[in-house]
């Protein structure tokens, strides 16, 4: 049985990046059943994997004599109870309340439960290493090869829209310097290019471990394709993550070199890192990441040099002054918001679909008068729209318990991880839902330096990649809440968890024979 469960869970990963499709959320198809298709197949898949695991009577007494994990679920329960609770008896300005549904927040913690179910079956699933790297290249193959082809036929979708395809692929980047980066950056056909690209920051350690550990011609070009779609994503998390990971990589592999002298690479070795960084340098100041940070620059300058500005202020101003009672000064700002909203640089999102400017424009008028830096920080707006919900509910509890994840993506999911759950579960969810992650890593990180049986490159490397997706977390969102990234992410959670009780068990073996 414990061979089928790996065999199972080996190919349910693998299986990941074909059911992260766009159309699969998006479409005629994706409106067949009351959810979306990828997160009921990946709820059976964990079901299975669960089944399978447990029908086994010794892993059952295992759990038993793990507590901890016992009093852990106990503890996620009841909170779940409490924040369905609170959630449900919501004060909003809102009629709607924001589409709150309890059904959906309940299928929401079911989703944020599923990966640590991943996590603990990995564990204890006993992988090789032959078997994890197969799965790494599995995964880096599909995703990036997707990426790849698609963007060479300009098949793919734009990374910075929902249904239109790129214009130029990345061979007419060199000859078109005037082109918008959202008509070059290529997700392929995956649902949001910065999930993916947190993904490929998570893998690329991992893969340029595989290099080091077979170097051979398919690992060089899975290696060199997933730095290719990185480029081609066009985001920031991609670009950056891509270079991140180079660097990082040089620096373990001197530490491991020279400091704790268990690595040998060869000169084939050095030479084709070489050539993979001078590729990626000449091709990455043409990139689409590249272009839009200068894009994001150039509109903030010009947004500064507005000159009519200062005639709006004052025509707002005059408005205000004009309107002698509190409910003149409302009908007001309801004209002037909607007619010059632009002008002080806000999303049509934001005013009309996230925090309607009609049930509190008062809102919107601070908001206007913020330095024009502030404005176009979205992620600043989008906090400060979280803030004035909770603010309107005037519970202190949903500091703890959360507003709801469905009440939050309905305003607009804060491009935050970390901090978007903590408006959305509150902190006691953030650190039950998310904290294991952080423990977990922390946990190999200590134990990384306690015992030099852990100090491995292949420890590291899978530490640093961990690393690098919560990081890409924190810095772009999108990541904690999608299951794309978190099964795979506790899969090599599990996986470096297992060789660390390995290690441990061996240790405890060689102290009894002694």
């Amino acid at each position: 049985m414990q061979k089928k469960l790996r065999s199972t869970l080996f190919w349910f990963i693998l299986l990941q990046p074909f059911i992260e499709i766009y159309w699969l959320y998006n479409g005629p198809i994706a409106n067949l059943l009351p959810f979306t298709i990828p997160t009921i197949l990946r709820i059976i898949g964990v079901f299975i994997v669960f089944l399978m695991y447990f029908s086994e009577k010794r892993n059952w007494l295992k759990l038993r004599k793990s507590w901890w994990i016992i009093a852990y679920v106990i503890i996620l329960i009841a909170y779940s109870l409490v924040h369905l609770y609170l959630a449900k008896d919501f004060k909003a300005l809102d009629p709607t309340s924001y589409g709150y549904s309890t059904f959906g927040e309940i299928f929401y913690l079911i989703r944020m439960a599923l990966p640590l179910v991943i996590l603990y079956i990995t564990q204890n699933a006993d992988f090789s290493e032959d078997q994890f790297i197969h799965v790494i290249q599995g995964l880096v193959g599909s995703i990036s090869g997707i990426i790849v082809v698609s963007d060479i036929f300009k098949i793919s979708l734009t990374s910075y829209g929902r249904t239109q395809l790129i214009k130029y692929n990345i061979f007419e980047w060199f000859f078109h310097s005037k082109a918008s980066f959202y008509q070059m950056a290529a997700k392929g056909w995956f649902n949001f290019a910065n999930t993916t690209s947190a993904v490929l920051f998570m893998l690329m350690p991992l893969m340029l471990y595989v290099l080091v550990k077979q170097f051979n011609w398919i690992n060089i070009l899975l290696t060199s394709l997933q730095a290719l779609a990185m480029l081609m994503l066009g985001t920031k998390v991609a670009l950056y993550g891509l270079i991140v990971s180079l660097v990082a990589f040089v620096i373990i592999c001197l530490i491991h070199r020279f400091i704790l002298k268990n690595l040998v690479f060869s000169k084939k070795l050095i030479l084709t890192f070489v050539l993979l960084v001078v590729g990626i340098g000449l091709i990455a100041p043409y990139t689409p990441a590249m272009r839009r940070t200068s894009f994001d620059d150039a509109i903030v300058k010009t947004r500064k040099k507005r000159t009519h500005k200062k005639s709006l202020n004052k025509k707002l101003e005059q408005g205000l002054e004009k309107s002698k009672s509190k409910s003149q000064k409302k009908k007001f700002l309801k004209k002037f918001i909607p007619k010059h909203y632009q002008d002080y640089s806000l999303q049509h999102r934001f005013i009309y679909d996230s925090y309607n400017y009609k049930y509190d424009p008062y809102f919107w008028l601070a908001v206007m008068k913020l330095p024009v830096a502030e404005r176009l920080d979205n992620r600043q707006i989008e906090t400060r729209m979280l803030d004035q919900v909770k603010k309107n509910n005037n519970n202190k509890l949903a500091d703890w318990f959360g507003i709801s994840y469905v009440r939050e993506s309905n305003i607009f999911p804060l491009e935050r991880d970390f901090i978007s759950q903590y408006y959305s579960l509150g902190i006691i969810g953030t650190i039950l839902f998310l904290g294991i992650y952080v423990v977990c890593l922390l946990y190999a990180i200590v134990k990384w330096f306690s015992r030099k049986e852990n100090r491995t490159f292949q420890h590291t490397m899978l530490i640093t990649s961990l690393g690098f997706i919560m990081l890409a977390a924190f810095y772009s969102g999108n990541v904690m809440d999608f299951l794309f990234a978190t099964i795979i992410m506790s899969f090599i959670m599990g996986y470096l968890l297992s060789i660390i009780d390995k290690q441990k068990h061996q240790e405890k073996t060689k102290l009894s024979f002694n």
